[in-house]
């Protein structure tokens, strides 16, 4: 019995060593050295090939970027289910859509999802896989060949091909999911994009302190004469991930390497170095492939309309005399071009582009289409633009000057129509293919222009229609669980007697909030379109004025916001000059002071409007002499229509309607100074705080009122507010521009997205 019991022990052992070594190291002996390598997928020049029981055939990548977030959770919880990505799989394929791309690995829920939904399908939906790293280490000691980051890579981009191949074990990670992966995906999956959107300033210090690791040779990619260290770290990398899957599994894929403008392959005029900072280039093509390596390698780019728009800078840029550019550019610009011109010989853009390039089939001046079709023209490889998008957020980032496709402030429709229009650009361009940045909204997302106004630790517990980031998605996570409590349509039957707060003068206010709006009914008997009516909102005890001097009108209480109603096109938010955000964070670029060394008054008087900042400094565009302010747009500025989703005059971006005697409005959080409306956090005194610092509050207190000839002060009711912590509601949404999209795609011009 004792022999027994150790024989079975040693089988046990035996088996979890071989486990461990298998699943988890990767380790494995060849039983089939001679068996021959394949690839369902190549490339010819530039187009990319899909085998089919014919022959390879043209096949268009038409994709879709999926993320890991859902509302209360955060991207490394990974806490999207198998059933959720069932459901999600077969809207994307109804959508019109070929292919998924995802960024880093997930848990083992995707994967077995995505087995299951393809194993019994004559048209599958395809996989583009990502392969993440930690871009915390950008702005580090590091470069591209520390440890941390070009080891942790290797041993992703390994991990990536076992999963895939469902031979892999993996614990949960910080950039990455974990799971027993089992489930063998290879069959669908297209290719790989290795890294993400690299920051200028690693990949200069990589070649500037790895000078001479600049050349690279391995069994299937090499580097030309021409590479540089950054270049030929990626090549190493590619490379490796080839090699260990045509050994390992016999099969390979293609393979692509993320960029995006800011680290093109181009040299721009001094404008272009000096407002955006362009200072670095990947150039794929100094990546070459040899006979051994099958499936070939295509070039991936991240290309948004607004940003950063080069080609729109150097047309600005055109009209400074050059010796007055030359002047305002800086040493390290200087430096860097230098470099760049004599080191790493990037080829100018000029020399690829046309006049007709920069316009569409729509006779628009289209600097993103220009700069797709320099891309194209540029390489000798396929070019996709695996990410595009615009996002249908309140608050806005950046705009596009020439087409209107901005980052923000644009309605369900607007995006639908952008997108569209996307596509057509990077079609038209000549591009292999393309994926739509994204699939669905994500709470946890930041904006440059509102990250300092909200707290960045409890993000996923609230949705924040000013940060522009969080809602790119063609899928929305609207708050409640199956509707959400109010839209506002002037359909009063969803207010309650319990939602009233006042009655005075033929006039009532109601109030309401959830995870994304605070929502505001008036009645006001007799009430007309061009009537100016008045709501205080006392937010914060430490300021606030009891008279706005602007519309001459008292209240009760020192109050820190005014929303005024004034008809259709002329309502806003009002922020008291005090608590007035955009100055105490934006001060010098915006204002030209320094408002921490005279702040305004705690009960200053003077409301003004509410702004975000679009861009920082124009300076270089200005004549010598003239004052530079920033480029900011009021989106304190309210827009009437129907936010109702079922109405057929739906606008997503609607902040207010009328309804007979009756005005319906809804206020997003962040517009009124809330940091983590799930907690009750406002904004504290900035001039106290020398910044912004969070403020625990109870309740707060609101009325509504006219201006009077009596001048009486407007009274206002405190509203007890408990907010919900992390019991977060929601349901999910498609977007209107999923539908035009789906139209487009599987009706219109789009065509069918088969490989067939």
């Amino acid at each position: 019995m004792k022999k027994f019991i150790l024989i079975v022990c040693g089988i046990v052992l035996a088996l979890l060593i071989w486990n461990i070594a298998y699943y988890r190291l990767g380790i494995y002996v060849d039983l089939r050295p001679d068996k021959p390598v394949t690839s369902f997928m190549k490339v010819e020049g530039k187009t990319i090939l899909m085998e089919q029981e014919d022959g390879y055939v043209p096949f268009e990548i038409r994709g879709v970027d999926m993320g890991v977030g859902i509302p209360g959770k955060w991207a490394t919880d990974y806490a999207i289910d198998k059933e959720m990505y069932l459901r999600w799989f077969e809207q994307i394929q109804e959508l019109g859509a070929n292919t998924i791309r995802v960024y880093t690995i997930l848990q083992e829920d995707f994967y077995n999802a995505f087995y299951e939904y393809n194993k019994d399908r004559a048209e599958p939906l395809y996989l583009i896989h990502g392969v993440w790293i930690n871009d915390y280490l950008f702005n580090s000691h590091c470069d591209a060949y520390d440890e941390e980051l070009f080891g942790a890579l290797q041993k992703d981009c390994q991990s990536v091909v076992d999963i895939i191949h469902g031979k892999k074990s993996l614990a949960l990670g910080k950039n990455t999911g974990g799971g027993s992966y089992r489930k063998d995906i290879s069959p669908w999956v297209l290719g790989y994009i290795i890294g993400v959107e690299w920051e200028s300033s690693l990949v200069v210090y990589t070649n500037q302190k790895s000078e001479d690791r600049n050349q690279y040779l391995g069994s299937y990619l090499f580097t030309t004469p021409e590479a540089t260290a950054f270049e030929a770290m990626l090549c190493e990398t590619g490379d490796r991930m080839i090699e260990y899957e045509s050994r390992r599994y016999k099969q390979q894929r293609l393979v692509a390497f993320s960029n995006w403008p800011a680290t093109d392959p181009f040299v721009y005029p001094v404008t272009v170095m000096r407002y955006r900072n362009k200072v670095a280039c990947v150039d794929v093509e100094h990546i070459q492939s040899n006979d051994c390596f099958q499936a070939g390698m295509f070039a991936s780019y991240h290309v948004y309309p607004y940003f950063p728009d080069y080609l729109e800078i150097m047309r600005e840029g055109s009209l400074i005399p050059e010796e007055e550019l030359e002047n305002r550019m800086s040493t390290y610009v200087k430096a860097n071009l230098e470099y760049r011109s004599l080191q790493l010989h990037a080829p100018n853009i000029e020399s690829y582009l046309k006049e007709a390039d920069y316009y569409d089939t729509q006779n628009r001046y289209n600097t993103y289409l220009a700069y797709l079709r320099a891309l194209n023209r540029y390489h000798s490889c396929p070019v996709v633009i695996s990410e595009y998008g615009v996002t249908t957020g309140r608050g806005m980032a950046q705009r596009d000057v020439n087409t209107g496709r901005n980052q923000g402030h644009m309605t369900e429709e607007e995006q639908g129509l952008a997108l569209i229009d996307c596509y057509r650009d990077i079609m038209e361009a000549g591009c292999a293919g393309s994926c739509v940045f994204t699939w669905q909204d994500e709470w946890f997302k930041r904006t440059w222009n509102t990250m300092h106004s909200v707290d960045l630790n409890n993000t996923v517990y609230w949705s924040d229609c000013q940060t522009n980031e969080q809602y790119f998605g063609l899928l929305s996570f609207d708050p409640g669980k199956e509707e959400s409590i109010c839209y506002v349509d002037g359909d009063l039957s969803e207010w309650k007697e319990e939602d009233k707060i006042t009655t005075r003068k033929g006039m009532e206010l109601s109030m309401k909030y959830d995870e994304k709006f605070l929502y505001f009914l008036i009645k006001k008997e007799g009430f007309q379109d061009g009537d100016l009516l008045c709501l205080p909102i006392d937010i914060t005890p430490k300021s606030g004025s009891t008279y706005c001097r602007n519309y001459d009108i008292s209240f009760e209480r020192p109050c820190d916001f005014l929303i005024v109603i004034h008809g259709k096109n002329d309502s806003r938010v009002m922020v008291q000059k005090r608590y007035d955000v955009l100055r105490a964070i934006y001060d010098g670029e915006y204002y030209h002071d320094d408002s921490y060394a005279n702040p305004p008054e705690a009960d200053s008087p003077e409301f003004v409007n509410i702004y975000l900042p679009l861009v920082l400094s124009r300076s270089i565009f200005n004549p010598v002499g003239t004052v530079d302010f920033g480029v900011k747009y009021e989106t304190g500025k309210l827009r009437y229509g129907n936010g109702n989703p079922k109405a057929e005059a739906f606008d997503s971006l609607a902040d207010f309607i009328f309804s007979g005697d009756y005005i319906e409005m809804r206020i997003p959080w962040q517009l009124l100074n809330f940091s983590n409306p799930s907690d009750m956090m406002i904004h504290d005194d900035y001039y106290e705080c020398y910044g912004i610092e969070n403020l625990h509050i109870q309740g707060i207190y609101v009325g509504v009122g006219e201006k009077d000839e009596n001048r009486h002060r407007i009274p206002m009711e405190y509203v007890p507010m408990e907010g919900w912590g992390r019991k977060v509601t929601y349901h999910e949404r498609l977007k209107k521009s999923y539908y035009m999209l789906q139209d487009y795609w599987t009706k219109g011009e789009g065509g069918s997205s088969s490989g067939k």
